[in-house]
């Protein structure tokens, strides 16, 4: 699934070029983890919207469901 940020403009909204770090700050990822996690950065925006919040959380939630835990073995001695 890929997420997509948007942006405002004078008619409603277009699709932005990534997630502002005011954005990503607010759901609890920092700038290396959204890297590695493919989520697109754009570091020149400087304003937060709850649309983008509400969607990088929905990708957050989505991507824990794919990620199977990995279970701990218990060394018996």
């Amino acid at each position: 699934m890929k997420v997509q940020s948007a942006v405002q403009k004078k008619g409603g909204t277009k699709e932005g070029r990534g997630f502002s770090r005011g954005e990503l700050r607010e759901v609890g990822v920092d700038l290396k983890q959204a890297l590695k996690l493919g989520m697109p950065i754009d570091l020149r925006r400087k304003t937060k919207h709850e649309e983008n919040v509400k969607a990088l959380k929905q990708h957050l939630r989505s991507l824990a469901k794919k990620r199977p835990r990995r279970q701990r073995t218990i060394k018996k001695s």
